[in-house]
């Protein structure tokens, strides 16, 4: 089951984990408030900021950290790690809040205190809630209506992932389709449609049909939706439980009626007083790592070497600008002009190269090209002119993420590895399109918080 929030669909089993372990973390701080028996917790403020802060700011890292990324796949062990480096990185910030509000009687040791009991019993919580999460308890029962090739792009979905909000209660043919889903998974109706889904508790029904030209059950379906069964269409379906928009599915009528592509001034303006206040921000932590990035380039290539490099990518509506990155390849890395994906092991990389670009490194100098206004932080990668012009001509509704400005990091870059090839191109572009229909500040935020992630365990680094 998911739930819609800001435009972005959070599964019920994530939500109702993060809600848990808020308590968490607040029954850890009381606990360990009540051992050491520090009941005078502030001068300026009342208790209770004390405790949202402290939990918020455990959310915040756990979210860095992956942990209520729904397709992580880590055993308890590895949960117990990253629930650890969490932690720390709480930890971490409390102590710059205790700096930054001197209000607060705040001692380090407590702390360390109350996050060891929230580890604790984050990892109790977790192993308990691993062994549920996956059973029928927070699952729609899904109907499809359909059992054909379009009702089998549900019945292909093998990640459990995408199936953590849905179970699926079996497939109902229709008379145009070319059965394709097995004997064994479909179902024969018995009775009227709504009566019959109410007998075998069906919360909602997808519309899978080959042909809804025909046979369209409009007044059946209609029942259903009265008598409170949900009635989705695959797309969007597959769009709330994937996070992707399917190009296989899509067609343009879909793109102009759904509830989504919203743009406005007052978003606009926000978001770019967000890019540069951050920018600056970013650049004042930074400085000094992009100071040593630079010297490192020069020490491994020379002094007369380049340390930055400049390419031609697609922006905002297919207008090209040049993005800033760290030189991370050799100097001729592309002597004859040809533009080439990088591939695992590229020989063109260099070894401070290679480093950089594990660490993500090389993309900090295109935060000047988010001052300038050619890119954002959240958004679809930039890709080369070469590329776009094929992908453009190959992969159906490629033009339309210059629709919105590129970012440093995207939705696709959290949901996807990285891409060198077209069909990783039409793969990543439905993560995409999903950003651009459901985007929103508090989804930007979110996916800011989880690139901490992807830099920290080289997620899809070449």
């Amino acid at each position: 089951m998911s739930i819609r929030i800001f435009r972005h669909y959070v599964q019920l089993p994530m939500l109702l984990l993060m809600l848990l372990e808020l308590g968490v973390a607040v029954a850890a701080l009381w606990l360990a408030a009540d051992h050491v028996r520090e009941h005078n917790l502030h001068r300026l403020f009342p208790d209770w900021t004390l405790y949202v802060l402290f939990a918020g700011l455990m959310l915040v890292s756990s979210a860095a950290m992956g942990l209520y990324n729904a397709r992580l796949r880590e055993r308890l062990r590895g949960l117990a790690v990253r629930l650890v480096l969490a932690a720390l990185a709480t930890l971490l910030l409390m102590a710059i809040f205790t700096l930054i509000l001197p209000g607060f009687e705040i001692t380090l040791d407590r702390f360390a205190l109350a996050l060891g009991i929230a580890v604790a019993g984050d990892v109790a919580l977790r192993a308990a809630f691993g062994r549920i999460v996956h059973e029928d308890y927070f699952k729609r029962r899904v109907l499809v209506y359909g059992a054909g090739r379009q009702a089998a792009s549900i019945a292909g979905l093998k990640r459990r992932s995408d199936r953590i909000g849905f179970t699926i209660v079996g497939y109902v043919p229709s008379h145009e389709d070319t059965l394709v889903i097995p004997s064994a998974q479909r179902l024969d109706m018995t009775g009227d449609l709504a009566t019959w889904c109410n007998e075998i508790d069906v919360d909602e029904i997808v519309v899978a049909m080959d042909d809804r030209r025909r046979a369209f059950p409009l007044h059946e379906l209609l029942q259903c939706r009265l008598s409170g069964i949900q009635v989705s269409e695959l797309l969007s379906f597959l769009e709330r439980e994937t996070g992707k928009v399917r190009l296989d599915l899509l067609n343009p009528s879909w793109m102009i009626f759904s509830d989504g592509f919203r743009r406005s001034l007052p978003r606009e303006m926000t978001g770019r007083v967000l890019d540069i206040a951050a920018s600056l921000a970013l650049l004042a932590v930074a400085w000094p790592v992009m100071l040593l990035v630079a010297i490192a380039i020069k020490l491994d290539d020379g002094l007369s070497a380049p340390v930055l490099y400049r390419q031609t990518r697609v922006g905002l509506r297919g207008r090209p600008f040049e993005v800033l990155k760290f030189r991370s390849m050799t100097v001729c890395a592309e002597a004859d002009g040809v533009a080439r994906w990088a591939r695992p092991g590229d020989q063109r990389v260099t070894r401070i190269g290679a480093v950089i670009r594990k660490l993500r490194l090389d993309e900090l100098p295109q935060l000047f090209n988010v001052l300038k206004g050619d890119m954002r932080f959240v958004g679809p990668r930039p890709e080369r002119p070469h590329f776009v012009a094929q992908l453009v001509q190959r992969i159906p509704y490629y033009a339309e993420r210059h629709s919105v400005k590129p970012g440093i990091t995207g939705w696709a870059q959290l949901c996807y590895s990285y891409g060198a090839s077209e069909q990783d191109a039409a793969e990543k572009l439905q993560y995409d399109l999903y950003y651009i229909k459901n985007r929103s500040l508090v989804f930007d935020l979110a996916i800011l918080i989880q690139t901490v992630e992807v830099v920290l365990f080289g997620k899809g680094a070449r």
